[in-house]
């Protein structure tokens, strides 16, 4: 299969080479960073390890993400299936074959590395997030029947479901707006356990009161307006 691996990246500087260094090690045809408007020197260091660099100013993990998706649609061989992961090394890439596999093996259209079923080395969630987790994973279960335990951004799915679900959120909705339109379109979701390490540098999401708010609200109205319109 030819896979595309999208890793957003904003100050990732003291990570971003190693994530990349690993990436390309991979059975995988394009590792695509989206520098999010970065002021050091991520996509240099990006570069530099074997990715292809796209620069998306407007700050947003969606943004980041858009932008990814935007180069790889103007590639004349499309993928078969694009992975997300992270550029502060927190994802683990001896997981890299489990996440795949259910996607290679026809089984799977998105598939969603969960933390919660893997081993979290101690100190790389904070509280807020393993309970804001939690919350989500229950709305979703109560709305539409499907038990999610994680919104983890290590993540694969067919490019062509990816396509179909339309994403539209910029910033920290990007992930349950994935799973959430993954439901109401019937792909078949599953969850494999992948193991989660303290990220190098400070979280601009999860390290921040104003960060760890915006996520949570966004996270929450992101459910909650498409039960809305599931109804």
């Amino acid at each position: 299969m030819i896979i595309d691996i999208i890793i957003p990246a904003f100050n990732e500087e003291q990570s971003i080479g190693l994530v990349v260094g690993d990436a390309v090690q991979q059975p995988v045809r394009h590792v695509i960073v989206a520098n999010n408007g970065s002021t050091d020197r991520t996509a240099e260091v990006a570069q530099t390890a074997g990715a292809v660099v796209v620069l998306e100013l407007r700050r947003g993990y969606g943004y980041a993400c858009l932008a990814a998706m935007d180069w790889i649609a103007q590639c004349e061989v499309k993928p078969d299936m694009v992975v997300f992961m992270d550029g502060d090394r927190s994802d683990d890439f001896n997981d890299f074959p489990q996440v795949i596999d259910p996607i290679a093996r026809g089984s799977h259209d998105l598939v969603i590395g969960s933390r919660e079923l893997g081993q979290r080395q101690k100190g790389s969630m904070t509280v807020p997030q393993i309970f804001g987790n939690q919350l989500a994973t229950r709305l979703i279960k109560w709305i539409y029947g499907f038990s999610f335990t994680d919104l983890g951004p290590f993540r694969a799915i067919r490019y062509t479901s990816l396509m179909d679900l339309k994403m539209q959120d910029k910033t920290y909705g990007w992930t349950v707006e994935m799973q959430v339109k993954a439901l109401r379109q019937k792909l078949r979701c599953v969850e494999v356990p992948v193991n989660y390490h303290k990220r190098i540098g400070k979280s601009k999401v999860s390290g921040t009161v104003k960060g760890t708010i915006l996520a949570g609200y966004k996270i929450i109205t992101t459910i909650a307006k498409y039960a809305l319109l599931k109804h």
